[in-house]
């Protein structure tokens, strides 16, 4: 049998996927409630609104489901959700539940009105999965145990529960498992004025004084995602400690990110080796998924959740049916000439 490739995701600075240190660091600067969630404002808006509702008919929130790249706050809102409810948060992943034994164990265990938090729910198997439907629908699960004439069903009832499913694909979600969510959210990149923000309130609850100018411009490089703003925050505090400087301002911000490998523009070393491969090796597109991923050495499922969203977002790079494409912005950025010759040949 084929052994499934392991999806290794790269050390970044600037990925938005969370690793150990972030996952403590961030537990200490989540906003508790909605008011104090900086950002996504039709979404915030449109919870305040579902869980009143709720909470005056004093019932379960309907299930969730919160879509978008990592780093964006998906986790940040399941715990706010349980917290404007009132009610106790269960925090799992969708890799982490590997049999349907599991699932049950913490269906169980759940009481009334209690949030379930699945992050990566794009990644439950398919036989857990369908032990969700019920769970998620009759708030029961039917367990059957031993095999033919000996096969019995026991039914699980369960006090009724809300179920907050995260994920970054949203497209490899079921139909079945997206038909049950009752509230769905998706969740945009952060406008460079949000990001500033958000690192001036960490800055405060971290006890480091920093500039507007120096905060906005942490913010410009963090590709629109909260968590790369805080993790540039800690490095850049480094720097300050090193220098022994009681305050970050811009020219020490741009001096760190230069250190760090981090132009402008927001991209790192592995960004500008993926854009390179495209205007260099392909001539600009178009390119397959898989032909970049063998010429960068990379999963393609690392590319398509860590490398591209915030590429496309930007204007770095098309996607279409075709293939990949390198934009006019990107042949700019390496001081590449682009012209409508080139613009009519790709696109």
């Amino acid at each position: 049998m084929k052994e499934d490739k392991k999806r290794i995701v790269p050390p970044r600075d600037i990925n938005g996927q969370e690793t150990e240190d972030d996952a403590i660091f961030n537990i200490s600067l989540r906003p508790q409630v909605l008011e104090e969630f900086i950002g996504q404002p039709e979404v915030i808006s449109n919870l305040k609104v579902v869980i009143t509702a709720a909470k005056q008919r004093k019932e379960s929130l309907e299930h969730v489901l919160l879509s978008g790249p990592p780093g964006l706050g998906k986790t940040s809102l399941a715990h706010i959700i349980a917290h404007e409810m009132g009610s106790k948060i269960t925090a799992t992943s969708g890799p982490a539940i590997e049999r349907a034994g599991d699932l049950i164990g913490i269906l169980t265990n759940l009481e009334k009105g209690d949030i379930l938090f699945i992050d990566e729910i794009h990644r439950l198997s398919r036989v857990v999965e369908e032990f969700l439907y019920p769970a998620m629908e009759n708030f029961q699960i039917d367990f059957i145990i031993d095999k033919g004439p000996y096969a019995k069903t026991i039914k699980f009832n369960l006090k009724p529960f809300t179920l907050v499913g995260a994920t970054t694909r949203s497209g490899l979600l079921s139909a079945p498992l997206r038909g049950r969510f009752g509230i769905f959210y998706h969740m945009d990149f952060y406008s460079p004025e949000e990001l500033s923000l958000i690192v001036q309130n960490s800055a405060r609850q971290l006890g480091i004084k920093i500039e507007p100018a120096a905060s906005l411009e942490i913010a410009k490089r963090s590709r629109g995602t909260p968590r790369v703003a805080n993790r540039l925050l800690r490095r850049i505090r480094d720097y300050a400690q090193v220098e022994k400087k009681d305050k970050i301002d811009i020219n020490l911000v741009n001096s760190a990110a230069g250190a760090l490998g981090i132009d402008q523009g927001g991209l790192d070393e592995i960004d500008r080796r993926f854009l390179r491969v495209i205007l260099e090796t392909y001539g600009g597109g178009p390119v397959g998924i898989e032909a970049l991923a063998a010429s960068l050495n990379e999963d393609s499922d690392t590319i398509i959740d860590t490398i591209e969203p915030y590429l496309l977002n930007a204007g770095y790079l098309k996607r279409t049916s075709r293939g990949r494409f390198a934009t006019e912005q990107a042949f700019r950025h390496f001081g590449l000439p682009y012209s409508k010759e080139k613009q009519k040949e790709l696109f």
